[in-house]
């Protein structure tokens, strides 16, 4: 029904072709980068509109008196920059849940009413912005069984590609080309590549040698941008912890946007006083795991944090597993509530998961922006923008002589 000149005869005048982030895999950083580009736009057009056509993870918002679920990244995006010339629905306009994969292919969602939901959520997004980036959902396959695949997506929009990649060079290079291969089938324009994560020590030789694949293998699409790792990033917060154990803070809720390394959990298996020592030695802001049966830790850590509260580990935290099978005494959350009032108490998590599950699921998560976490997504925006091209790309697309001169 929409085919991709019938999308671009739409395009408002003044916004030319949209821009359209995809990734060659999972957790590249395609949020980040779109966040990072985001910003950079907003600084060079009075006002930037952003979609995600195609979601899976949603949050539920309030918009004219209404509920109504969005994206959780189109969400993020839109607290963080003040989109307030955009609604909800239209920058969020397909969401994906469980079931929606076998409704399609049941024939009870037709192709056609996808295409028109992000036709008319482009539309209006269009219509009140001088440029649209779209933000795609994860590589450019992912959506493919309903039709509705970022390349093809990006098709309908007549949008201009960017690929996300993980830093390196032969690996690198072998995921861009597969995810390239789709954007020729839908005939959608790479204008660009942008490399996460680059180890800082090879990132002048990751821009030299990607430049030259590029420029061998894909007719000069130009590297955008080279961003060197930054281990912050990857750190999960306490709020992330929660999500990820299904829980809540027993104690310490005002701390619950704390990140802290992985490489700095510690699992305690040894005497109350050797783990008290080793608390006020370790860095402060430390992780540290014990078993539910270990009351004496819970409660010296605890007890002891009054002591530490200027000195070292106090803002160490601790989660305490195994809490299936052994639940805390009525006696522990009585002292627990007791310093709840008093808000002085670091913070404690419980995990209903033997120790060995909980610390490998910690170590194995890869924790999400989202906008509750300034902190996180204020540190994203100012690592990743400096290093893109945004010239470049706005040259590429054919949008440099609209934008405002940047000093």
């Amino acid at each position: 029904m929409y085919e991709g000149d019938v999308f671009q005869s739409s395009q408002n005048g003044n916004t030319g072709a949209p821009l359209y982030v995809a990734a060659t895999r999972q957790h590249v950083g395609k949020t980040s980068t779109s966040l990072a580009l985001l910003s950079g736009l907003q600084k060079r057009f009075d006002r930037v509109g952003f979609m995600k056509p195609v979601g899976q993870q949603s949050l539920q918002v309030e918009e004219n008196g209404k509920i109504v679920d969005c994206d959780k990244d189109a969400v993020l995006v839109k607290h963080h920059f003040g989109l307030d010339h955009l609604k909800y629905g239209d920058i969020s306009p397909v969401l994906i849940p469980r079931g929606y994969t076998r409704d399609y292919l049941d024939g009870k969602i037709r192709l056609e009413h996808q295409e028109e939901l992000v036709y008319n959520a482009y539309r209006a997004v269009s219509a009140d912005s001088e440029i649209v980036l779209c933000e795609g959902t994860g590589h450019c396959a992912v959506g493919s069984i309903v039709h509705a695949s970022n390349a093809q997506v990006a098709s309908w929009l007549g949008a201009k590609m960017i690929l996300v990649a993980n830093g390196g060079l032969g690996n690198t290079f072998d995921e861009l080309e597969l995810n390239k291969v789709l954007c020729d089938k839908e005939g959608v324009e790479i204008c660009g590549v942008i490399i996460n994560k680059v180890q800082p020590e090879k990132l002048d030789q990751t821009r030299e040698y990607l430049t030259k694949a590029l420029d061998l293998h894909w007719d000069g699409v130009p590297l955008l941008g080279c961003v060197p790792d930054r281990p912050f990033l990857g750190c999960p917060a306490l709020s992330d912890l929660e999500k990820l154990f299904k829980t809540k803070l027993l104690t310490g809720e005002n701390h619950k946007l704390r990140h802290y390394r992985v490489q700095d959990m510690n699992l305690v298996a040894t005497s109350l006083q050797v783990f008290l020592h080793t608390l006020r030695k370790n860095p402060s802001r430390s992780l540290y795991v014990c078993h539910a049966s270990r009351n004496d830790i819970l409660l010296g850590f605890l007890m002891d944090h009054p002591l530490r509260k200027q000195g070292a580990g106090n803002e160490s935290a601790l989660v305490v597993t195994g809490t299936d099978e052994y639940p805390l005494s009525a006696q522990v959350l009585d002292i627990i509530e007791g310093l709840n009032e008093s808000g002085n108490a670091p913070p404690v998590m419980l995990a209903p998961y033997p120790t060995n599950v909980a610390m490998d699921m910690i170590h194995r998560y890869t924790p999400k922006l989202n906008f509750e976490d300034d902190n996180r997504v204020n540190t994203t925006v100012k690592h990743y923008e400096p290093h893109i091209d945004f010239d470049l790309l706005l040259e590429r697309t054919g949008h440099l002589d609209r934008a405002n001169q940047v000093n």
